[in-house]
């Protein structure tokens, strides 16, 4: 079992940058792949950045080159570096341990998410 608790969010102007962090407690932290999803009102929940356990990392095509996903195993914690952040970012940010099993990767544990809102 892993529990998971967001922090960072917060108002922030265009332009502007934001670090979210979710730390991790209980056992298996560094066997998980860890997501950061959003989802914005009236919207679905969708991935935006994803790390390996071995750290690979993807990004949706509306993150690229703006957000990076990094995680500290011996800190159990992943983190979300958000620049150039937009008003179309605005959304609740939730982390997420994914399991891979039959070749791809599902969601498993939870945190409760942080509001980041984008706006002058």
């Amino acid at each position: 079992q892993v529990q998971l608790v967001e922090s960072g969010g917060g108002l922030v102007q265009p332009g502007g940058s934001l670090r979210l962090s979710c730390a991790a407690s209980g056992s298996g932290f560094s066997i998980y792949a860890m997501g950061w999803y959003r989802q914005a009102p009236g919207k679905q929940r969708e991935l935006v950045a994803h790390i390996t356990n071995l750290h690979m990392t993807d990004y949706a095509d509306s993150v690229k080159g703006r957000f990076t996903i990094s995680r500290d195993n011996a800190k159990n914690t992943v983190y979300l570096q958000m620049n150039s952040l937009k008003p179309e970012d605005t959304a609740i940010y939730y982390c997420c341990a994914r399991e891979y099993r039959s070749g791809r990767y599902y969601p498993k544990y939870w945190g409760q998410g942080t509001q980041v809102t984008v706006s002058e």
